[in-house]
């Protein structure tokens, strides 16, 4: 005999259908998904040499020509013709003042002042822009140039000065050296009328802070041609950035 059915708990379309059973919680927890964006390095971009330090090092360099081109001005004008230089290491170095209007080796030693004037001027600005240019370029790493370029900035800028202000450039080192006259014999074999002579052209400090910049500069260039041969990224490259993790769950593993 069945039992009797209990009107109140009889099932009518209005009762709610039973809950579905939580799901069981995943064993494992999905790795970390990276928060760079696709193709980009989610690692900071090197920092730059400063500029402050850029400036230091031109001023200090400026500062000591503009000083030692006071001093041979005062001391080495009273010198006479007799006795005109100091010196420094018998037949090889000593200090005798001297006025330049050219550039390096007589360059329009002899043109108008209405043409080698604009020049010079025109050719110390463009130098002066180019070396502020490279140096906001440069990286971490590049040691030659954060210190050359500086050195040829504060170099150019005495030489400058001294064209503005005199129309001349002072010189004051006197050097002579058998080498020099081998290496002038060699030159007159080629340019005809190139004079012979054991010295080397008077020069300052702006021109001796000039030349050891432009050689970290070529030291700079070598390093940087044995390290691309080498097969060894610059200094300022960035490393290829990892792929982010897929988000999506049509993701498969590798098939074996």
């Amino acid at each position: 005999m069945s039992d009797p059915i209990d009107p109140t708990h009889a099932p009518t379309s209005r009762d709610p259908e039973p809950a579905p059973p939580l799901a069981a919680p995943m064993s494992s927890s999905p790795g970390p998904i990276s928060s760079a964006p696709l193709g980009l390095s989610s690692r900071p971009p090197p920092a730059r040499p400063s500029f402050l330090f850029f400036g230091v090092v031109a001023a200090l360099s400026l500062v000591a020509d503009v000083t030692s081109k006071a001093w041979a001005e005062i001391v080495l004008s009273k010198r006479t013709l007799l006795d005109p230089a100091i010196v420094l290491i018998p037949d090889h170095l000593g200090l005798t003042l001297a006025y330049n209007k050219g550039g390096a080796w007589g360059l329009l030693q002899n043109s108008s002042e209405i043409v080698r004037r604009p020049f010079f001027l025109l050719v110390s600005g463009l130098a002066i822009a180019f070396i502020v240019s490279l140096y906001g370029r440069l990286v971490v790493g590049q040691r030659a140039l954060k210190w050359g370029l500086p050195l040829v900035l504060g170099g150019a800028l005495g030489n400058l000065s001294d064209r503005i202000i005199r129309s001349s450039v002072i010189d004051f080192v006197d050097f002579r050296a058998n080498w020099i006259e081998t290496m002038n014999h060699g030159i007159g074999k080629v340019a005809k009328g190139w004079g012979i002579t054991d010295h080397w052209p008077t020069f300052n400090v702006a021109d001796v802070s000039i030349c050891i910049g432009v050689g970290l500069m070529a030291l700079d260039m070598f390093l940087s041609k044995r390290g691309h041969e080498a097969g060894r990224p610059s200094s300022g490259a960035r490393l290829a950035p990892e792929p982010a993790l897929s988000t999506s769950g049509s993701s498969k593993p590798p098939s074996a």
